[in-house]
């Protein structure tokens, strides 16, 4: 089952006077969170008045926010998107879409465990999947990923030497 919200980053200061917040993406492009009109705090809708890039980070004016004090209040605060509102490229999925699946080896068709946490590296992500071992596999489509089904709540993938933690 897919997750309605997707949390995608999260305020961490004030920016300026006027009350812009300071938003630093969990592992998203700072592009793509100034692509939405909505955006949710606390599970509650709130309307971006404006949204740029500065640097890595996403500085956002946002309604009733409008000093320093205010934009502070929110500082720790999650931002969240709907998922029905974002439009991803085929075959691309969120990570919160794709824990809990589980993974089945292509070879056997055996399950290998489930996917526990995806792991943020500057080449690509790694799924961290749990069962009677623990994986590190690289999500690398065509090579370790054969395919990703987040309705059918299962992934195919090839299994190789050395991608179980205890291996040598």
């Amino acid at each position: 089952m897919r997750p309605a919200f997707i949390p995608v980053g999260q305020i961490v200061n004030a920016h300026g006077i006027r009350g812009e917040v300071k938003v630093n993406p969990h592992g998203f492009d700072p592009e793509f969170l100034t692509e939405f009109d909505t955006i949710y705090i606390d599970g509650q809708p709130v309307r971006v008045r404006s949204a740029r890039v500065h640097k890595s980070t996403v500085l956002m004016a946002l309604p009733g926010v409008d000093d320093m004090d205010a934009a502070l209040a929110l500082k720790g605060k999650t931002v969240s998107i709907r998922r029905t509102d974002a439009h991803l490229p085929q075959g691309q999925y969120f990570d919160q879409e794709l824990v809990g699946l589980r993974v089945i080896d292509c070879a056997t068709g055996g399950e290998v465990g489930v996917i526990d946490r995806v792991l943020i590296y500057p080449a690509h992500r790694i799924y961290q999947v749990k069962g009677q071992r623990e994986y590190l596999i690289p999500a690398v489509p065509g090579v370790f990923i054969e395919s990703t089904d987040p309705d059918a709540g299962e992934m195919r993938v090839h299994l190789m030497k050395g991608l179980a933690t205890d291996e040598n």
